[in-house]
């Protein structure tokens, strides 16, 4: 069975895939650091942390980004892209999903932190 978390990072595949990202991986784990969704476009590599909640009685699912998590994110970042030899341009975006039983909502944050 699926977890809430797992279907919002499809729906957030599916709709990066829609505009024109492409997927290199998910769930990129380095040591306790993980990355949701590691995705290209053109020149640019992005790494995406995915937020999804059922609705925003807390707040916003962004907001749930803390400063320690982006900086694990940027660490495990760091780690990718000299695995993988990246030089050109990185980019870090959250998209957050507001998933009900009846409807969806998805915002995709782009230059979310650094």
């Amino acid at each position: 069975m699926q977890t809430f978390g797992k279907k919002g990072e499809d729906l957030a595949c599916r709709f990066l895939e829609g505009g024109g990202y492409e997927i290199l991986e998910r769930n990129y784990r380095y040591k306790q650091s993980e990355i949701d969704v590691v995705c290209k476009t053109d020149d640019l590599l992005i790494f995406v942390e995915v937020k999804t909640r059922s609705s925003r009685i807390y707040g916003e699912p962004e907001s749930f980004v803390s400063e320690s998590q982006q900086v694990a994110i940027i660490r495990a970042a760091e780690y990718y892209m000299a695995e993988s030899e990246w030089t050109g341009d990185i980019r870090f975006d959250i998209i957050s999903i507001i998933k009900s039983s009846n409807d969806e909502e998805i915002v995709h944050l782009k230059d979310a932190f650094y």
